[in-house]
């Protein structure tokens, strides 16, 4: 069983890119580290992308992440706006590929669904559950809600990879029955 794990999550955008880090001790999470990487400033799109494999290989190298949770992009109906997405997504995966690093992609839906309990979710209620859960301080949230975006998609991680609760697979009632006979009342 591993005692410590860090995970590295990361809300890309070509505006801003939202990253947060988590700590995982003996199965308890802690915030390390959040923050956001403002690229509004370069109008090039592709001196944002290397603005973005800069800052994700940076981050890397000095907190050492175990593995890496990137939001995916999701469908909207501007085809220039999600393809620059896209491509801010791949740039921040090459660079923790650079560093061998496993990658797990998860949809906004799946992220804010696993902390809130609700898919659609606002970017504040992700944020307020977040606070919850790490006991975050108001002084460490960021006014930019992408910085607890990109933590969220650690956070989601690490629920998903680390749930102790694995249903069993049962073939039939009768087979529910069998295993579960404790459970049962006549």
């Amino acid at each position: 069983m591993i005692k410590e794990k860090i995970l590295l999550g990361i809300d890309p955008g070509t505006t801003i890119m939202g990253y947060g880090l988590l700590k995982i001790t003996n199965n308890n999470p802690s915030l390390m580290t959040m923050g956001v990487l403002m690229l509004g400033k370069y109008g090039d799109h592709y001196l944002k992308l290397k603005r973005i494999f800069e800052r994700v290989v940076g981050l890397i190298d000095e907190y050492l992440p175990d593995e890496l949770a990137i939001e995916a992009p999701f469908f909207g109906k501007n085809v220039q706006s999600m393809l620059k997405l896209g491509r801010a997504q791949g740039v921040a995966m090459a660079a923790a590929l650079s560093r061998d690093i496993p990658i797990f992609e998860y949809a906004p839906l799946k992220i804010k669904m696993a902390i809130t309990g609700n898919g659609r979710a606002t970017k504040e209620q992700v944020a307020f559950m977040l606070k919850r859960y790490l006991k975050i301080s108001d002084e460490q949230i960021l006014p930019q809600l992408d910085a607890t975006d990109g933590l969220a998609a650690a956070f989601c991680h690490f629920l998903q990879s680390n749930n102790p609760i694995k249903n069993p697979e049962y073939k039939s009632w009768k087979d529910f029955i069998n295993k579960n006979k404790t459970k049962i009342k006549a």
